[in-house]
This record gives structure tokens, C-alpha cells and sequence, in this order.
């Protein structure tokens, strides 16, 4: 059987990489979304199994001790990880698989699987990744000002990924991410040079 592929997606926070992956989902429903494992509290609209699967701390170091994760980030003050078994059963079925994390996370992936492919999702300007996470109401202004920080420091590791996504019109950056899943994104490769001025605003 034909072994599937691997695709890691990660984005700072606010730039829209939950809502890009449930689009794909509904384009290509045959993917499958790993859940990861977190230590960080349940929202309210979030069901144990379909978002995360929420663990305690000490669940979490268990699972880190026992080499259960194929990678394993802190971010926010929380623990995030991805189960290894399920991830390898589902490539060896022959399905793929979609990894939504972080950066420090698609490092680890990338170096446990170099044949995965990785796509870094970013906003269209420092504005709109603020109005985007104002819009969640869920933090408060020390919050956001810190997630905008740690959004700069995100950012900056956009070299490391084999594609790089903005998401400015929203069907346009999910049809972009179909065609990286189909095999068709060679255009869309992160060290395109029409990046460049917006990757200097985003970081400068």
C-alpha cells in the first residue's frame, strides 16, 4: 500500500490556520487532522477528542516520558503535543495526515519525517493579525499584547518551511493550501522573492 503523506501547518497565532484547516477539510474531507494532546484549559465550545484531548500536567510529562509524542512544544504557558502511534497507523494505511502546530513543533516533525511537507500560514500585515485577535474577545489586552509579540518571534522561523501561505482573501489562501496538498503549490514555495517586503513588515 501506497504510504500517505504528512503535512504540517503552522501559523502565528490569529493568522487563521484553524479556520484554513477546516476549509481544507471540507475540500479534501479524505485528509485526517491529528488532535493534538494540551495542557491548557477547555474553552467553553471545545469537546475533549474533536479540539484537544485535555490532559493534566502530570498526564502530559507521562506521555513525554514514555516517548508517546512525535512532537511536543510549550506555547502560552501550556503544553501541546502530537501522539506518534496514530499519526504513523493512519501514513501506513496509506491516508494523509494534517499536523496543525507550531513552529518549535514542525521542527521536531521535520526532523522525525524529513520526507513530511510543512506550509506556514501568515497574516497580511501586523494590523490584521491584531484586529484578528481582538475579534476572538477571549483576551485581554496584556494577552493580545503578548501573543503579538510572540507572533513576531513565530514569524521569524518562516525560512525553515517548505511553503509559506498568506492568508489576506481567505478562498484564495484555501484554494493555495489545496493545491500544496494536491502536488500543485510549486509557486507557492517560501523563498518565492514576492515575500519579501511583506516579511519586512511583519518583522521590522
Amino acid at each position: 500500500m501506497k504510504r500517505g503523506k504528512l503535512f504540517v501547518i503552522a501559523a502565528p497565532s490569529g493568522a487563521g490556520k484553524t479556520s484554513l484547516v477546516k476549509a481544507l477539510l471540507e475540500r479534501r474531507p479524505q485528509l485526517h487532522v491529528s488532535v493534538s494532546h494540551t495542557t491548557r484549559p477547555r474553552r467553553p465550545t471545545e469537546v475533549h477528542g474533536r479540539e484537544y484531548y485535555f490532559v493534566t500536567e502530570p498526564e502530559f510529562q507521562q506521555l513525554v516520558d514514555r516517548g508517546q509524542f512525535l512532537e511536543h512544544a510549550r506555547v502560552f504557558d501550556n503544553h501541546y503535543g502530537t501522539a506518534r502511534a496514530p499519526v504513523e497507523t493512519q501514513l501506513a494505511q496509506g491516508s494523509s495526515v494534517v499536523l496543525e502546530i507550531d513552529w518549535q513543533g514542525a521542527r521536531q516533525v521535520r526532523d522525525a519525517m524529513p520526507e513530511c511537507s510543512t506550509i506556514f500560514v501568515l497574516p497580511p500585515s501586523r494590523r490584521a493579525l491584531e484586529e484578528r485577535l481582538r475579534q476572538r474577545a477571549t483576551d485581554s489586552d496584556a494577552v493580545i499584547a503578548r501573543r503579538l509579540r510572540d507572533a513576531v518571534s513565530d514569524m521569524s522561523h518562516w525560512r525553515e518551511f517548505d511553503y509559506v501561505i498568506v492568508n489576506e482573501d481567505f478562498e484564495k489562501a484555501v484554494a493555495d493550501l489545496v493545491r500544496i496538498v494536491d502536488g500543485r503549490g510549486e509557486d507557492l514555495e517560501a523563498q518565492r522573492p514576492q515575500l519579501q517586503a511583506l516579511l519586512a513588515e511583519l518583522l521590522g
